[in-house]
């Protein structure tokens, strides 16, 4: 890869790292363009190709998984290569379906910026690999429904948790089990949008190829 000539897309819903990382980037000398989920990510990749995508997977509007999902469908974006960035999604299943939707490299937050820099070079200095074919619609949205539904009932026994430490800290303590509560409020907010998302896809999905049949199957009557 021709680092001079071509940019990192950083995505990244939290201001603070998503400026570590960019600061980070520049100052090592690398071209940076940042985004803020997923959509955003894939309004800059149209406009010029990215040498690397380095993004979150929790994010609004359109999250890691279907952004890397979405590269991977368009033949001319298709061999990108990503690096995941995740504090919810480090589960040996997680980083197994990210590699299986077409992930480079998962590293877990928080990031250690001297193996994301190792990381990068790594990827800009091999040849860019031949990416396999994307997953069917189907397949990549139950295995995202799966990850996404014990996302939930982790995030969902976590807020209980918390809630039941709270009578029992002092109030020096307070304020930070409080601001991991909210984080992990919204957390659990966007995981329910993104799995109820995923459920009106799946269900869409099946209603048009139960039609599809019942056309086929009234043609051969």
């Amino acid at each position: 890869m021709n680092e001079q000539s071509s940019y990192l897309l950083v995505v990244e819903d939290i201001p603070n790292i998503l400026e570590l990382i960019d600061t980070t980037l520049k100052f090592k000398g690398y071209r940076v363009v940042t985004a803020h989920n997923g959509e955003e990510a894939l309004e800059a990749v149209q406009k010029e190709r990215p040498a690397i995508v380095i993004t979150d997977i929790l994010m609004p509007k359109m999250d890691g998984f279907s952004l890397v999902h979405r590269l991977r469908l368009d033949p001319e974006t298709r061999n990108i290569p990503v690096v995941f960035l995740s504090a919810t999604y480090v589960a040996p299943e997680d980083k197994t379906f990210a590699v299986l939707i077409g992930a480079s490299r998962f590293l877990e937050k928080p990031i250690d910026i001297d193996q994301l820099m190792r990381t990068i070079t790594e990827l800009m200095t091999q040849e860019t690999p031949v990416s396999p074919e994307p997953l069917k619609e189907f397949e990549f949205y139950d295995g995202y429904r799966k990850r996404l539904k014990i996302k939930l009932d982790q995030k969902i026994k976590q807020i209980a948790r918390i809630e039941r430490l709270l009578p029992t800290i002092s109030e020096e303590e307070k304020p930070a089990f409080m601001n991991s509560l909210l984080v992990t409020i919204n957390d659990r907010d966007e995981i329910r949008l993104q799995l109820d998302q995923i459920n009106e896809r799946i269900e869409s999905s099946t209603r048009s190829e139960q039609q599809l049949l019942s056309g086929t199957e009234n043609k051969n009557l």
